[in-house]
């Protein structure tokens, strides 16, 4: 692990965020520490309010495509589009985030962000009515967004110490499995009432929080060779010394188990139809897509217990294999309030393994690669679970739906715990 720009940081410049030992039931609670330091403050508390606005866009989005085309499959067609230029530029994001100041690069996409927000709201405000419109604007957000992702990561190792990482992982994950909840729903509340541009609209007014926010940030330069510019060759370098790192490339595979063999959404709504239907289809159907998020906020809000942890390693491997057999239970479970524990137990189990996962890639990688690592992270996270939505929708229609989720949860288990014993640096990996 390098630790030599540690002399050279922001977060040098913050109060000491040390504290006493806690003790009973506060060892339990939330891990605070990170907010005692300012610029991560700002950072974090700005996510609160977007974590919310950017699920109102990503309701109103679907939402309107369906309305306009009144099909399924352009819905569909809609997700493909956001994804090809969110995976490009995120890989090239991560590039430019090693070689620019990220607090400028933030401020930039931000502002990008924002403005595709006000223009998503225009054409829903005039009536336009074109799916056309609506996935270029998609796919320009989309692109907006990858550019973004990689430096807002990589510039949280340059706010708080080392130590610390964990902390702030439970903290900005904990707020985004919120807004996975809260956003939703909030948005199914407000259509009725005030209508679908509007929607887009408060995503705008919310988004100028953010750059507030990152206006209020200190520099964050490249540290080290600043000459360098981001292109091919330095995308092509970020995946050469993620192959030399073991333990880094082994995260990101523990992410990509668990999410393409162990994440069943694609079937919850024939589990919702088929299985649980007798407590009602739509209630169900409610419950199975809650039941993650909410047990990682849970998992959040308790995330005192494994915040301090130092084998880090061994926590995204446990965390893995929980998942795994989390998502077993669920799929041999056939009741609705049993499938929601285990579901509830799988989103806690993803909770430890989003703090720990990131706090390898922020602490095992040095400063001048970092964007690249979250570049990376940032595909693999969005990634995984479309590609997950192919396999369990393909097993399922062959095998049934609780045999594709049963056994993609055993699979789960037998391959990360393969991978960790065939691959010693994960278990060793410690700060």
């Amino acid at each position: 692990m390098d630790t030599s720009e540690s002399s050279t940081t922001e977060r040098d410049t913050a109060p000491d965020p040390a504290a006493p030992p806690r003790r009973g039931w506060r060892r339990w609670a939330m891990d605070t520490r990170p907010l005692r330091i300012p610029a991560y403050r700002r950072l974090w508390t700005s996510t609160i309010v977007t974590a919310v606005g950017s699920q109102l866009t990503a309701v109103a989005v679907p939402k309107q495509i369906y309305d306009v085309t009144h099909s399924s499959a352009w819905v569909g067609y809609a997700s493909l589009a956001g994804l090809v230029p969110m995976v490009a530029f995120a890989l090239w994001g991560g590039a430019v985030a090693d070689t620019v100041d990220r607090r400028k690069l933030l401020l930039v996409t931000n502002c990008g962000i924002a403005v595709t927000s006000l223009l998503f709201w225009a054409q829903a405000a005039t009536g336009l009515d074109s799916v056309a419109v609506l996935m270029v604007l998609l796919a320009l957000q989309q692109a907006f967004f990858g550019l973004n992702a990689p430096a807002r990561n990589a510039s949280i190792a340059r706010l708080v110490p080392a130590e610390q990482l964990p902390a702030a992982n439970a903290l900005g994950s904990t707020v985004m499995q919120t807004g996975l909840v809260a956003g939703p729903l909030l948005a199914g509340v407000l259509i009725p009432v005030i209508g679908l541009p509007e929607l887009y609209l408060i995503d705008a007014v919310a988004l100028c929080v953010t750059v507030w926010a990152v206006f209020r940030l200190p520099a964050l330069p490249p540290l080290g060779d600043a000459s360098r510019r981001a292109g091919v060759r330095e995308i092509a370098a970020g995946f050469q010394y993620m192959s030399r790192h073991k333990v880094l490339l082994l995260s990101f595979l523990a992410d990509i188990v668990a999410m393409v063999f162990g994440m069943p959404r694609a079937l919850f709504p024939q589990l919702a139809a088929e299985t649980y239907h007798s407590w009602g289809e739509g209630l169900a159907l409610g419950v199975l897509f809650a039941g993650i998020p909410v047990g990682a906020v849970l998992g959040g809000l308790f995330s005192g217990v494994f915040s301090r942890a130092r084998r880090h390693g061994w926590m995204v491997i446990g965390a893995v294999v929980g998942w795994g057999v989390a998502i077993a239970g669920f799929g041999l479970s056939g009741n609705l309030w049993a499938a929601l524990a285990f579901l509830a137990a799988a989103g806690v189990a993803d909770m430890v393994s989003m703090v720990f996962r990131g706090a390898i890639l922020l602490s095992a990688a040095t400063d001048e690669m970092r964007g690249r690592m979250q570049g990376v992270f940032t595909v693999v996270v969005a990634g995984g679970p479309r590609l997950a939505d192919v396999l369990h929708g393909t097993a399922g229609s062959a095998f049934g739906p609780r045999a594709a989720v049963a056994g993609g949860g055993a699979l789960v288990v037998v391959v990360m715990l393969a991978l960790a014993a065939a691959v010693p640096a994960l278990r060793r990996y410690r700060i």
